[in-house]
C-alpha cells in the first residue's frame, strides 16, 4: 500500500527534487504557493502560502505517514543593517508557520510516521551576517529533537542541516562563475550543495529504510561543519 506523504513547498528546490524521488511509490500531498514545475508530476497539490495561510485538514488525507517542512529564507546582512521586523519575518516563515502546520497535522501522523525538518550549518557553526537565519534554524533544531523526545516511538523527527545549495532561494549568491568558484573553494569537498544531496537523504528519512534514527541533526555541508582543510 502506497504510504502518504505531505511536502510544504513541494514544487521548487529541494521540495521539488524530493516530490520527483517520492511520487512513483507514495501518494506525495503538494502545499505550495505555485504548481508550475509539478507539471504531469501525480501529486496532489494543495495551493498555500506559509506565511498567511492555515492548512486545510479538508485537503489532506485521513492518515499521514512522512511530512517535511521545506520553506525557508537566505536573509544574510550585518546584524546592524537587520532590524527585529527581519528577525520577525525569518521566524514567521522558518519556525511558526512550522508549528502551525504541525499543530494541525498531528492528529493525523501514523504509528511509525516521520517529520523531516530543514536547518543550516550555521546554527552549528558561527557565521558572519547569519545572525537572523542562524536563529530561526536554530529554534527548529531545538524543537525537533523535543519533538522527537515526546513523541516517540511513534513519530520520528530529524533535522538536515545543509550547506549552501544551488537553489532558487540561493540564486543570487551563484549568479556568476566567479561567485560559483567562490562558495566551492569554502568546502572540504570543493563544491557547493545541489537539490539531491538533499532530496536524497531527505527521502532516506522519511522510508522505512531510517527506522532507528530520530532526534537528530545531520549535516549534508560538503564537510564544513567538522573539517578545516584550508
Amino acid at each position: 500500500m502506497k504510504k502518504n506523504i505531505l511536502l510544504i513547498g513541494g514544487s521548487h528546490g529541494i521540495g521539488f527534487e524530493m516530490t520527483k524521488s517520492l511520487v512513483e511509490e507514495n501518494n506525495v500531498y503538494v502545499a505550495s504557493r505555485t504548481n508550475e514545475e509539478l507539471g504531469n508530476l501525480d501529486v496532489h497539490h494543495i495551493l498555500f502560502d506559509a506565511t498567511t495561510d492555515s492548512l486545510n485538514e479538508t485537503q489532506l488525507p485521513d492518515e499521514i505517514h512522512g511530512f517535511a517542512y521545506c520553506p525557508g529564507s537566505i536573509n544574510l546582512k550585518p546584524f546592524k543593517m537587520l532590524s527585529v521586523d527581519t528577525f520577525k519575518e525569518d521566524m514567521d516563515l522558518n519556525f511558526f508557520s512550522l508549528i502551525n502546520v504541525v499543530k494541525t497535522i498531528l492528529p493525523k501522523m501514523a504509528e511509525g510516521s516521520s517529520m523531516v525538518f530543514f536547518s543550516t550549518v550555521a546554527v552549528g557553526t558561527g557565521m558572519p551576517f547569519h545572525t537572523s537565519v542562524a536563529a530561526a534554524k536554530g529554534a527548529i533544531e531545538g524543537f525537533s529533537k523535543s519533538m522527537a523526545a515526546e513523541y516517540a516511538p511513534k513519530i520520528r523527527v530529524n533535522t538536515i542541516a545543509p550547506s549552501l545549495v544551488d537553489t532558487p532561494l540561493a540564486k543570487r549568491l551563484l549568479n556568476n562563475d566567479k561567485k560559483k568558484e567562490l562558495m566551492s573553494e569554502r568546502h572540504p569537498l570543493k563544491r557547493y550543495g545541489e537539490t539531491a544531496d538533499i532530496a536524497n537523504l531527505a527521502v532516506f528519512l522519511l522510508s522505512e529504510k531510517s527506522t532507528w534514527i530520530t532526534g537528530q541533526v545531520l549535516g549534508v555541508d560538503g564537510g564544513m561543519s567538522t573539517l578545516n582543510v584550508n
